[in-house]
This record gives C-alpha cells, structure tokens and sequence, in this order.
C-alpha cells in the first residue's frame, strides 16, 4: 500500500486496518485514503475472517486531515486555475467520502478502537465504523465545525439524537469516552492501557458468529439508515464543505493561516472555546 499510510494483518477471523502516519498523527492524506479502501476490501476478501478492527498507530486514531499545507496548496491551485471550482472540489471530495464508506459497506462489521485524538475527518473514519470503542481520555469531535468545513459523511446525524447531534456540530466541542458513551456515540469507554485488550475480546466474542449471519444483521440495519436519506445528506454535506471553506470567513481563516501558520489560525479559531490546541491555556 502507498507509503505503508495503512498496514494489514489477519489473525484467524481477525483482521486489524492500522492507520499508519504516527508521525502526523495518522492524518490523512492521499496514500491513506487509497490504502484504506485496499485493507477494507483485502479483509473482506479473506474467507476466514469475520471481524475488522480499526486502530491507529502512535499516540491518536486520527488527526484529521493533513492540513499544514493544505491553505497555500489550496490557493496555489485556485490561482493557476483561475479560481475554485465547486464541482472539481465536489468530485475530489467525494473520492475521500467513498473510501470512508468503505467501512459503512465493508460486508463484514468494523469496530473502531479509538485512543488520543479523533478529530474532522478522523471522525468520518471512526463514525463509519459499526461501533467505536474508545478509551477513556481519548477526544472525540470536529472542531471544523467552528469554520472552515461541514462533515462530509454527516455520521453525526445517523449516529446520535437530534439534540445531541446539532450540540456537538454548531460548537465543534470534543467530547471524551465516558461521554461518547452516554450521548450513544459510543459502546464502551475502558482505560487506555485495556483498550486493545478489551477490543480484541469483544472482536473474537463477535466473531463466533457466522458471517452470513453478521452480513445479514449488518445489511439490514444500514438498509434502515440508508432509507432515511442518509446518501443524500452526504451529497449536500460534501458540495457543503467547499462551500464552507469559500465563504468570506472561510476564505479570512486561510489567509490568516497562510500569514500567520496554520497552528496559529487553529489556535485562534479554538481560543473562544479553550479546547484543542488552546487547552490548558
């Protein structure tokens, strides 16, 4: 797979997809994304395994999008073209959405074991998932919800309660795994030294189920959400999120990251709230 952004490994009816940039804090880029959907369907290529399991390497599931560039990329390719272009930026997007939906269609259920941070597009990868296990201290939340992006899989929505699901997208507000486990976003939250453990156990407990029988059960339920619009909420959600980064706040957001960095841009847009990279201070 590209640059090993994902590793794969089977034991008996157990695979484990391990996002693979710790140095970035598994955020995602190009290669992830391709090697993602490539571990997705390897796993579920494999007759003998049953259940997948999502992890991350290093000290976070997943950062989010590899954004430290992205503001002067972003400009550099509007000012050759002439400008942005919402369906370029539509089709782009849409590639990232159908390698996250990969786990939502995987055949075979996907447990997400999340630890340290999960935050923007991370959360598209973990939401995707069929549970999520989280550890204790590990953050949950999408702090581009504050400026500058929508969700493009829009799993808040199918995943909580109305009053849930609008708290925690107009404030962008991280929440831990106790929480994450009280609002339902969540199946268990466990220390962070028993989380693989307790992963693993439920994994290989899940995975005494015949998958014709974990297919079946999984089918169905998607089918439900399927129905309730939930493709279509994606489509609006993405043409959204270039929207959002286009609007005269948006735009002011990236010319303050490109003059200031983008570490100051997320400081600032996080300052009101003291959360994320203004926690603690």
């Amino acid at each position: 797979m590209p640059e090993d952004a994902v590793t794969y490994s089977a034991r008996g009816a157990l695979a484990f997809i391990t996002l693979n940039r710790p140095e970035r804090l598994n955020a995602i880029n190009r290669a992830l994304v391709e090697g993602l959907r490539g571990a997705v369907e390897t796993a579920n290529r494999e007759p003998d395994v049953r259940v997948i399991v999502l992890r991350g390497a290093g000290r976070a599931f997943c950062a989010g999008y590899d954004l430290a560039t992205a503001p002067q990329a972003e400009a550099a390719a509007q000012q050759r073209s002439g400008g942005w272009d919402p369906v370029l930026d539509f089709r782009m997007m849409s590639e990232n959405v159908r390698a996250f939906m990969s786990l939502w269609e995987s055949r075979k259920p996907v447990i997400a074991q999340v630890h340290g941070w999960c935050v923007g597009g991370g959360t598209d990868l973990a939401l995707c998932a069929d549970l999520i296990f989280m550890a204790e201290d590990a953050r949950i939340g999408y702090p581009p919800a504050r400026v500058w992006g929508t969700p493009t899989t829009c799993m808040w929505v199918y995943r909580l309660g109305l009053e849930h699901a609008k708290r925690l997208m107009l404030t962008g507000e991280a929440v831990d795994g106790p929480e994450a486990v009280r609002v339902g976003l969540a199946s268990r939250a466990v220390p962070a030294d028993r989380l693989a453990e307790e992963v693993e156990s439920f994994a290989a407990k899940l995975a005494t189920t015949p998958t014709n029988q974990l297919v079946m059960t999984k089918l169905l339920v998607n089918q439900a959400y399927e129905n309730m619009g939930l493709r279509t909420t994606q489509v609006l959600g993405t043409f959204l999120d270039g929207i959002a980064r286009h609007t005269p706040e948006g735009l002011a957001w990236r010319d303050l990251a490109l003059r200031d960095g983008f570490r100051e841009a997320v400081r600032r847009r996080d300052e009101p709230w003291g959360d994320y990279s203004a926690r603690g201070r």
